[in-house]
């Protein structure tokens, strides 16, 4: 999986007496900073109006015009303030851009505050936000409030925004695979598909039996089995794994690779056990870690709440995100615990490779040797972003919060793949999750991205968004 930067739609604002010549220099300076940081641009010639800005309505809808023709080719806009801007001109251009806004001003050199020299962008950009709220226009405005573009405040402003443009570019629309039917006893994971429907996420579903079905018509002669048989034998060792055991977890991931390609999925939640056990003698987990490594988030126990977030926070921080249980206390830290999970976790997440065995819980049930698969290991040490989703009475509602996985020892004999996390104030996030209903599982992916991916779902996205280790993890 690679991060892949937003490309951007860049917007400059005028207000005639103030001076234009300084937007001329914006027009260079701004595209050159964002491409220092990865990013593509495209801007409205500099000939379609007066210094290729907006200030009037008119310019407006020559600049919407310019989006719509556009559409698809960047995930947000970038709106310039060179000088004060005018903000009649600026909804007319951004209000149905159907994109992110983030809203960035010059500031004024101390050098240059003579009247045909000086921008007034710090006032401008607060009378831009002023009616932008009025016309109910959403935006995204940061710290510090003016921020030349070769600053390093502006390079950090434009990751934060970037994250933001990826959870909302790649939700909207998103399509969730829900395959198998709920396990039972597992109303933890009981969710609302018209309510995902209404937020924009389209769930398809699809019976194991059918899936199990289709894993014995998979050739091993076909160049599907074999490009997955050979991606599975550099993955993880299978040392001590039968080679039927092998097999048929490659004819699954065959089968679950074409289910994603048929049905456009973007994130998925599989029912994982016993059919798979039982019928098969097999399990998923090291699959769906392999998807996870690619960014098709995979949850485990059909927990499509989980895929959805999974997909959320995979997008924010450009990287694979993993379906993980908050299992066992850490002796007597208040702010550790172990989560872990039978071996879903993406290599991109662990301590070098794991290895495949036998699923060590299941096996008091369907018997031993009947569960191989789970990629076993430990989670490797580092800052992540966490978080959740539930439907409730029709809204989304996500908490989100960061932690770092310490790497501290685990017992030997602690069976699938887990870590020690330390995050601030556990207690009080899992008093939170209890009174609020929220699920045993937890969505993790690596680096600090709570607070964009919060804008992303909650401005942007309508969804309720909670924070209950405050803003500050």
């Amino acid at each position: 999986m690679t991060e892949e930067k937003t490309t951007f739609a860049l917007f400059y604002g005028n207000r005639g007496f103030f001076p234009a010549s300084i937007i001329a220099e914006a027009r260079v300076e701004l595209p050159k900073a964002l491409k220092a940081l990865g990013h593509d641009s495209i801007s409205l010639d500099a000939a379609a109006t007066r210094h290729g800005a907006v200030e009037t309505p008119v310019e407006g809808e020559k600049y919407a015009s310019f989006l719509r023709e556009n559409k698809g080719k960047f995930g947000g806009v970038i709106l310039c303030l060179p000088n004060f801007g005018d903000e009649t001109g600026a909804v007319a251009a951004l209000k149905d851009s159907g994109v992110p806004i983030l809203v960035q001003a010059y500031p004024d050199d101390m050098a240059r505050m003579s009247p045909e020299l000086r921008r007034d962008s710090f006032c401008g950009k607060i009378s831009i936000m002023d009616v932008f709220t009025q016309y109910g226009v959403k935006f995204t405005a940061l710290s510090p409030h003016v921020a030349a573009p070769d600053s390093q405040a502006f390079a950090e402003n434009v990751r934060y925004f970037d994250s933001v443009c990826r959870v909302v570019g790649g939700m909207k629309g998103a399509v969730i695979g829900s395959i198998g039917a709920r396990t039972t006893p597992f109303k933890t994971v009981r969710i609302d598909e018209v309510a995902l429907q209404r937020h924009g996420i389209t769930v398809e579903t699809m019976d194991m039996a059918e899936v199990i079905k289709r894993v014995g018509s998979v050739r091993s002669s076909s160049g599907a089995y074999k490009g997955k048989a050979e991606t599975l034998r550099a993955y993880t060792s299978w040392e001590g794994v039968p080679e039927q055991a092998f097999e048929r977890i490659t004819r699954l991931g065959v089968v679950l690779d074409e289910i994603v390609a048929e049905q456009r999925l973007d994130a998925l939640a599989l029912r994982c056990w016993t059919e798979l056990q039982v019928q098969l003698g097999i399990s998923p987990c090291v699959l769906m870690g392999e998807m996870n490594g690619r960014g098709v988030a995979a949850a485990c126990e059909v927990d499509v709440g989980s895929a959805v977030a999974m997909r959320a926070i995979s997008l924010a921080s450009g990287q694979p995100a993993a379906c993980l249980d908050w299992n066992n206390n850490y002796a007597a830290d208040p702010n550790k615990c172990i989560l872990f999970h039978c071996g879903p976790v993406p290599n991109e997440l662990m301590e070098g490779k794991g290895r495949i065995t036998d699923h060590a819980i299941l096996a008091t049930t369907v018997g031993k040797g009947c569960g191989f698969g789970c990629n076993v290991g430990r989670i490797k040490s580092g800052g992540v972003t966490f978080g959740n989703m539930l439907t409730d009475s029709g809204a989304l509602r996500f908490y989100l919060g960061e932690g770092r996985f310490t790497g501290e020892a685990i017992p030997q004999e602690y069976f699938g793949c887990a870590g020690v996390i330390d995050i601030p104030g556990l207690q009080d996030l899992l008093l939170f999750m209890g009174r609020n209903g929220h699920r045993h599982h937890v969505g993790v992916t690596p680096s600090a991205v709570m607070l964009p991916l919060r804008e992303a779902l909650g401005n942007y996205l309508g969804c309720d968004v909670a924070l209950p280790q405050g803003e500050r993890a």
